[in-house]
């Protein structure tokens, strides 16, 4: 069974310096992008991560410090990156926990402004992990009957990962083609998460609340008011950059509400006067 694409999908893969999503680097990128058309591109480029690889990290993916220290940093490549993806939509590996969380967080640093917001993000390890429950190793095995040869190269693995993601089209056929309905299905829960480390997500009434800690379940107007400091700490804590940047676009949003509500009250109490000194 074939994608049913309206728009491009970029099937990519990260290799980083470690799983830190705040605090790791991007030192390769590997995207297979699928059009409409059922043509395809590749892209790949080792990066410069600008801080030291890890010898555990290195014993994983093969990566050396050497190897990526004339390679271009992020910040150089972004604007090709985006130009690459441009309007598709994403998908990847385990790509909803880690691979997107870190690019987004790699595009904000390098004062890139990647529209996230009105992307579909299908993860091939949720809808594995709901039908089979297994790796990326022996998904390839199990849907490809195949064995991976060259693990843990960014455009090898994303090249493994849409084999992976055709196999699951064809093997259940309830499965929808569409990549709206992929991402749904491949969401890791049912919560409408707000941001990519699902620290805040949507209620029903479709409102930001906090999905963690003391606050979990409130909105963040509701925070605002019962300790207006929760915000301020948020911003100076180890949170994801897009976290953050989620979060100011909500309270933003709420002041101008608020501000316009304001303007609209003082409106409405003139209103009132006027009328009461007419009658007079």
């Amino acid at each position: 069974m074939k994608l049913n694409l309206s728009r491009p999908l970029c099937i990519f893969d990260l290799e980083t310096t470690g799983l830190q999503i705040t605090k790791d680097r991007i030192i390769q990128i590997g995207i297979v992008k699928i059009k409409p058309n059922g043509e395809t591109e590749e892209y790949s480029r080792l990066i410069n991560p600008e801080i030291e690889i890890p010898q555990e990290s290195i014993s994983i993916h093969g990566i050396t410090n050497e190897m990526v220290v004339n390679e271009p940093t992020f910040k150089d490549i972004a604007k090709e990156i985006t130009s690459f993806i441009d309007n598709s939509d994403l998908g990847g590996y385990n790509s909803n926990k880690f691979d997107i969380p870190v690019i987004a967080e790699a595009f904000i640093r390098a004062e890139v402004d990647f529209d996230m917001s009105n992307r579909h993000f299908i993860d091939v390890q949720n809808i594995f992990h709901k039908m089979e429950q297994r790796t990326l190793v022996a998904a390839y095995k199990f849907y490809c009957d195949q064995t991976m040869s060259n693990a843990h190269d960014a455009l090898y693995d994303s090249k493994i990962t849409l084999e992976v993601l055709k196999s699951q089209l064809k093997k259940y056929k309830d499965l929808k083609t569409d990549v709206p309905s992929l991402a749904e299905f491949s969401r890791a829960s049912d919560l409408k998460i707000h941001d990519f480390a699902g620290r805040l997500a949507k209620n029903n009434d479709n409102l930001v609340v906090y999905n963690f800690g003391k606050h979990k379940g409130k909105t963040i107007e509701q925070v605002m008011t019962e300790e207006p400091g929760y915000y301020g700490w948020m911003l100076g804590a180890d949170f994801p950059l897009y976290t953050k940047q989620c979060l100011k676009k909500e309270v933003n949003r709420i002041k101008e509400s608020r501000k316009k509500q304001k303007e609209l009250d003082i409106q409405d109490k003139l209103s009132l006067l006027q009328n009461k000194y007419k009658k007079k």
